[in-house]
């Protein structure tokens, strides 16, 4: 079984928080699920770059995954 990432834990947990107004706390977990989904494609563009660059076209193509990735965590546009 694999573990549930910290952030989506509480996400989860945020959901079902009654400490916090639930206009909050979802907006709270629908940040915390995007900054997740921005942190996985972070590392696979990392990794690739580490990893599967044995061509100048794979490089340039982990660098293009990179610049999306780092667009988005930015909000900035291509």
């Amino acid at each position: 079984m694999t573990k549930q990432p910290e952030a989506l834990r509480l996400a989860d947990a945020l959901n079902h928080c009654d400490i916090v107004s639930y206009a909050n706390s979802t907006a709270a977990a629908t940040e915390l699920r995007r900054l997740h989904e921005i942190k996985e494609e972070l590392v696979a563009a990392l990794n690739r770059l580490m990893n599967d660059t044995t061509t100048m076209q794979d490089a340039l193509d982990a660098s293009k995954q990179a610049r999306a990735a780092i667009a988005k965590a930015t909000g900035e546009t291509e």
